[in-house]
């Protein structure tokens, strides 16, 4: 994104097209609403729209995130409630490659994944998504957590371990071979 040749609203909108829908998924995870999820998310637009691109340039992404993870849980702390979204329900699954067989074991085990995730502590959640389905380093979640590194390495291991022990509880022995 460090482009200093973008005219400011390109540039925003190339933020827009790069970061919109995963700062989505990211505040529905924590909304548990994917209207509210869109409204801050736009909000977290509107206030790139009014900060200094020079500032954020090399480090766009984890202001992103945090400033979108702030709103969000300002709305949850205001609603007082959360109802999480399953990761399935922002995206499709089948790129129509797979055939109904694959696509049934692939929407079983995201189902069974979706589960385990939402069984661990919003912390080790929060971590795991921002790592795994927003693409983000572990140097950038400690930003948007506001953690330390070794905090972050800690609750993905730990979070990782958890998810593993759970779907070997769940799966049968016919199911894993």
């Amino acid at each position: 994104m460090n482009n200093p040749t973008l005219a400011p609203a390109d540039w925003v909108d190339e933020a827009l097209r790069r970061f919109e829908k995963p700062l989505l998924r990211y505040a529905a995870s924590i909304t548990g609403d994917v209207e509210r999820a869109r409204d801050v998310v736009q909000e977290t637009f509107l206030k790139l729209c009014e900060a200094d691109r020079a500032a954020l340039d090399d480090h766009l992404a984890p202001w992103l995130y945090t400033v979108t993870r702030n709103r969000a849980l300002n709305v949850r702390k205001k609603e007082a409630r959360m109802a999480p979204l399953l990761e399935g329900q922002a995206d499709t699954l089948s790129n129509g490659k797979a055939g109904p067989g694959e696509v049934a074991v692939l929407n079983e085990t995201h189902h069974l994944v979706a589960q385990a995730l939402e069984r661990l502590p919003h912390n080790q959640q929060e971590a795991c998504r921002l790592k795994f389905h927003n693409g983000l380093t572990y140097r950038e979640i400690s930003q948007v957590m506001g953690v330390s590194l070794g905090t972050v390495s800690n609750l993905i291991a730990e979070g990782l371990d958890a998810i593993r022990l759970q779907l070997r509880a769940t799966l049968t022995p016919a199911q894993e071979n």
